[in-house]
């Protein structure tokens, strides 16, 4: 599932593995074997089932006798963290509430004002030269700035935030880039703790679960990872689907909101994960899973079950599995989804004209076990010169948005610590744009 040729066609590799039932034994990393579940009512089944299985990776068998190398590119994303994606029990529910309760805060007009402002930032980066990558330029980055936004962080923290998350989605240097997504995640709640503000990390801080210091990094660790890199995918891969006009003509016409529903029944953004551990050896549809190996869920493969084409026009739209089900699914789908539907509706209404500019057979998907993610999508338009954005004040997030010039002069004290030199990131770039 590590090579390109999983990625250019997961959903043949699906359909092979169900001649032998619900689930088959795969390689997700050289080394690392697992089983994924490709039926959609077993895929159900175990993610309901507390009795029989759990999400912490501890219990990995071959982790712990030394057969799974440290640095084995997976380990980043299957490792445990004592956060609520990888704990069960009382843990888990008391880590959850407190991740749940913080972003029920999250008022989703709210998180649609934070979307607009960063959309029109970078549609100004790209918008006078007629192409662009919509994925590269566009959907990675906005959920970055996105985050930092909503989690409170400062210009000088966000943009490391912003180079260590990418880095690591990107698999460049994964281990240095761990180390300062830590720290800076560190130095944000040290700050958060002396001066709260409206935001989801002194949400956390707040709550009375009473999170301490290292619990409160990996609960911030998961909500970044589980937004950033499936939020651009959800994104990228909308739109290549809006922007299709190929014989099938599913792109023409269809409503943004059809779009994101048939991405995430499709070709979901995180196409492979939720992995869970059998407390003892068991049968699944007649496929026999030994205790403590990993059991990786396909939502991509379950939802395209061929069981399901008769009952899918009976199911409701969010019958699917891209967020997960049972006591782990996703708390966030709400926002996922105003996010994404903003972020869409921003790009297509200032580049009415946007066409793909290579065509979508030819475009490359990443390789990798998890998700189903574009490498590049290329588009071309009218060229056009860059708008008027809202301006928002750093220290209030919520802040109704007023017109303002989408360059702001320095004040005195701006331009003499310009007169420093200093090398600056996209965040920090946008902060001082909508600074007022």
């Amino acid at each position: 599932m590590h090579g390109q040729d999983f990625a250019a066609d997961p959903h043949g590799a699906y359909d092979r593995m169900r001649s032998t039932g619900p689930a088959a034994p795969v390689e997700l990393a050289p080394g690392v074997d697992a089983t994924l579940v490709v039926g959609y009512q077993a895929a159900r089944s175990v993610l309901q089932n507390t009795n029989d299985f759990s999400r912490d990776p501890r219990r990995w068998k071959a982790l712990n006798q030394g057969l799974i190398a440290l640095d084995n590119p997976v380990l980043p994303m299957m490792g445990y963290r004592p956060n609520c994606l990888f704990t069960d029990g009382a843990v888990h529910l008391r880590l959850r509430k407190a991740v749940t309760d913080s972003l029920d805060r999250l008022n989703i007009s709210r998180v649609r004002r934070d979307v607009e402002p960063i959309a029109a930032f970078l549609i100004d980066q790209f918008s006078e030269r007629g192409r662009a990558d919509l994925l590269n330029d566009y959907a990675k980055l906005l959920p970055l700035l996105l985050f930092n936004r909503l989690f409170g962080c400062p210009a000088g923290i966000g943009d490391r935030l912003t180079s260590s998350m990418s880095a690591i989605f990107d698999g460049r240097d994964a281990l240095k880039a761990n180390e300062e997504l830590t720290a800076c995640l560190m130095e944000l709640i040290a700050l958060k703790r002396r001066e709260p503000g409206d935001d989801v990390t002194s949400w956390l801080i707040q709550h009375p679960a009473g999170l301490n210091d290292e619990e409160l990094k990996d609960q911030l660790v998961m909500l970044m990872g589980a937004g950033v890199e499936p939020e651009r995918n959800l994104i990228g891969n909308a739109l290549l689907l809006l922007l299709s006009h190929g014989s099938s003509g599913r792109g023409a016409g269809m409503l943004i909101e059809e779009a994101l529903d048939h991405v995430l029944w499709n070709n979901p953004p995180i196409a492979n994960y939720a992995t869970h551990y059998p407390l003892h050896d068991i049968d699944l549809g007649g496929v026999r899973v030994e205790a403590d190996t990993p059991l990786v869920i396909s939502f991509g493969g379950a939802n395209t079950d061929p069981s399901l084409r008769t009952a899918r026009q009976s199911l409701s739209k969010g019958a699917h599995l891209a967020w997960g089900a049972g006591p782990h699914a996703c708390p966030a789908k709400s926002s996922a989804t105003v996010i994404a539907l903003t972020a869409i509706e921003a790009v297509l209404n200032a580049l009415p004209d946007l066409t793909l500019d290579a065509p979508a057979d030819e475009l490359q998907w990443r390789p990798g076990p998890f998700h189903r993610a574009l490498a590049a999508l290329p588009v071309r338009f009218t060229p056009t010169p860059g708008t008027r954005v809202a301006a928002l004040s750093p220290s209030t997030p919520g802040a109704a948005p007023t017109a303002a010039p989408s360059h702001v002069p320095a004040s005195p004290a701006s331009r003499h610590q310009e007169a420093i030199p200093r090398k600056k990131g996209f965040w920090s770039t946008f902060l001082d744009i909508f600074r007022v």
